[in-house]
């Protein structure tokens, strides 16, 4: 069995390999990596079964090649490294927002603008540990805030700052169909963003509504209706690679029982 075929199984995908990285697609339900106490397998796991020789790519031997994440709930397409050469190329390029990422994604209700940048800075909460989009009022200088903000003086401070653009695909009755684009990686950065602009996404229990979080229940979609889904960079040798994937099958199920 050949390696694209025995990854296949696990519903992993090589989508392009050079001598120095992958293109690999992550089915969503599936980790990124490993780590103390987690006892799931990973996608890092699989990847070491048929390429042993990454496990010293990286900084770290629980993310052998691993040069950025996706959430559990989201699949897409990944880099990953096959050298310590193009480990830090890539970190790089993603350090200086040089690789372009887009994503598809289906919201809650009807969104009128064709298009907006998100820019809410990101903070983690010290109570729930969830990540928190904090909008400024006025403006978004962290050091001019207005009475609306002072409770999250704090917050906003020790806040990141985080970028998200997105344009309209398709509006439909209860629903905004998303192409999405992000200059900057922040943690759950479109799932927050798009929450605290009052569209969830749908399928999202940890970031959406409570009326979100009922329809969530009533559909049963079983994830989250986010994918990774466009990839472009320039490498090494100045050769562009540009990738456009097609949504998981069960996502396009789920749109045309909508339409």
């Amino acid at each position: 069995m050949s390696i694209k075929e025995n990854l296949k199984k696990q519903n992993i995908e090589i989508i392009d390999e050079t001598n120095d990285f992958l293109i690999v697609y992550k089915p969503a339900g599936l980790i990124v990596h490993s780590g103390p106490g987690v006892k799931e397998r990973a996608l890092s796991d699989f990847l070491l079964t048929q390429y042993p020789e990454i496990i010293n790519v990286g900084e770290d031997s629980n993310r052998p090649g691993i040069v950025h994440r996706l959430d559990k709930e989201v699949g897409g397409l990944l880099i990953v490294a096959k050298n310590n050469e193009y480990f830090y190329f890539f970190k790089d390029k993603f350090k200086n927002h040089l690789i372009k990422k887009g994503y598809t994604a289906l919201v809650y209700k009807r969104i009128i603008a064709d298009f907006d940048t998100i820019n809410f800075p990101i903070a983690r909460s010290k109570k729930t540990g969830k990540m928190a989009a904090l909008p400024l009022s006025v403006n978004d200088d962290k050091n001019k805030l207005s009475n609306r903000d002072k409770g999250n003086i704090k917050s906003l401070l020790s806040s990141k700052e985080a970028e998200t653009k997105f344009t309209v695909n398709k509006r439909l009755v209860n629903y905004s169909l998303l192409n999405i684009e992000t200059t900057t990686g922040r943690t759950h950065q479109i799932r927050v963003h798009l929450s605290a602009y009052g569209h969830p996404i749908v399928g999202d229990n940890i970031y959406g509504d409570k009326k979100s979080r009922i329809n969530n229940k009533k559909i049963n979609l079983a994830r989250i209706f986010l994918e990774a889904n466009k990839l472009s960079f320039t490498d090494l040798n100045h050769k562009k690679y540009s990738y456009n994937l097609s949504i998981a099958k069960n996502l396009k199920e789920f749109l045309e029982k909508l339409n």
